[in-house]
């Protein structure tokens, strides 16, 4: 996996041709299907942050990647179009202790929990969102409510049906549309709250050092607690299905310690997640979720900056500008002392069959994932995969987190027809 990354430290350096190892390391989904083709497909791609992942936890990360994965697939495999199996993924990697989404996400200052979620369809270009909503273990299935919703067209007198709801009115709407709400505490868990007390402490021993003589002490110290990279922020999902729908879906606590009614990237419109089918103007269908400091990635749109970039024709060396020039070099985080975040990424588009089949489509899907925090935790599957694989990507030894960049990826041919093949 090493020869994969690429390490941008002030300027990017031109990459040579993609190398056979980065397609064959992550192709086993084409060379199977190739050999066995099913009359299902879609790929899912997800992440459990960009932060730091510690090696002793390396396997519930991994784990819980997985396991959303596979929720996704299952959903695939069902006839689910994307925007459906988005969803799943999403609830799985809320429902873990592990990930900061949904229950045991981080606590605020007045150290209860409030939590952002989006999701976007591709095929319709609708789009939910929820910001500091309480009391709802799923965040990401009031999202996926409020689009399906406006889906059906204006309410009575032609009112405008809502697309982004925030606090106690988001905790409403989401009860009276069925979705239960959750004691608070229910929400939080050891692991969260284990984190609040030592936040706390820290902010306490900041505040007695603030001196007159010394003001900018405090704040450094306070910066340093709430945006280091060692806080696992937003998780996400993107999916491609088998008709070539794209969606992607983000859900995140936020930043621990943040102020009541904080709302960050994963609820903000092109900053959390971003999915449009190709159209005649935009040659590939696109899927984008990030993670990170949600003030870095609201002030530059990354979601939709990286959408946007990945109609070029190398998706590498688009993705791998994008997030030097429009994220690391922003001039709208000119000010800041390092920029912290992650993406991952898909693009596809229909492949020419030589000859061409009436029965069978076939699809290529190239997916990225790129992080300038310490390490990023994804997981990957196809629909004709047995099994997910996962990854917990590392800036290489030396590189400094905020200036420098890694950036995987791989290359999938996906398979879906009419008919299986004997």
């Amino acid at each position: 996996m090493e020869d994969l990354i690429t390490c941008v430290e002030e300027q990017p350096q031109p990459p040579s041709s993609l190398p056979n190892s980065w397609t064959n390391q992550h192709s086993d989904s084409a060379q199977r299907t190739d050999e066995e083709p099913k009359a299902v497909g879609g790929f899912v791609l997800v992440h459990a942050g960009a932060g730091y992942h510690s090696e002793s936890k390396a396997k519930e990360y991994k784990h819980v990647c997985k396991r959303a994965c596979q929720r996704a697939v299952e959903r695939l495999r069902a006839g689910a179009l994307a925007m459906e199996a988005v969803a799943a993924a999403l609830v799985e990697l809320e429902d873990s202790p592990f990930t900061n989404a949904g229950m045991g996400s981080n606590l605020n200052l007045s150290g209860e929990i409030e939590c952002d979620a989006s999701i976007m369809d591709g095929k319709s270009l609708h789009y939910g969102s929820v910001g500091a909503i309480r009391g709802i273990k799923n965040p990401v299935l009031v999202a996926h409510r409020l689009l399906c919703e406006a889906q059906k067209g204006k309410l009575s007198a032609g009112r405008i049906p809502p697309c982004f709801l925030v606090g106690r009115g988001a905790h409403d709407w989401a009860v009276a549309h069925g979705i239960p709400p959750c004691p608070a505490e229910k929400m939080a868990t050891k692991f969260s709250l284990s984190a609040y007390k030592r936040n706390k402490r820290k902010m306490e021993i900041a505040e007695k050092m603030d001196t007159p003589e010394n003001p900018m002490k405090r704040r450094r110290q306070s910066s340093e607690t709430e945006n280091g990279s060692e806080c696992l922020d937003t998780v996400g999902a993107i999916v491609v299905d088998q008709e070539g729908n794209v969606a992607a879906a983000v859900s995140s606590g936020g930043l621990a310690m943040k102020h009541p009614g904080r709302v960050g990237q994963a609820a903000h419109y092109g900053c959390g997640c971003w999915a449009q089918n190709s159209c005649n103007s935009n040659p590939y269908s696109t899927a984008v979720s990030t993670s990170g400091c949600g003030e870095h990635l609201i002030r530059t749109m990354l979601a939709r900056e990286c959408s946007v970039a990945l109609q070029a024709e190398d998706a590498h060396q688009a993705l791998l500008d994008a997030m030097q020039n429009q994220f690391i070099s922003s001039p709208f985080l000119a000010s800041e002392d390092r920029v912290l975040g992650g993406v991952i990424v898909l693009r596809c588009c229909r492949c020419e069959e030589d000859p061409p089949s009436q029965d069978l489509q076939a699809s290529l899907v190239e997916f990225l994932w790129s992080h300038s925090t310490e390490s990023m935790c994804v997981g990957y599957m196809s629909a004709q995969d047995s099994r997910a694989k996962t990854h917990i990507s590392r800036l290489p030894p030396g590189a400094v987190p905020g200036h420098s960049l890694a950036i995987e990826g791989g290359v999938c041919r996906l398979t879906s027809g009419a008919q299986a093949a004997p």
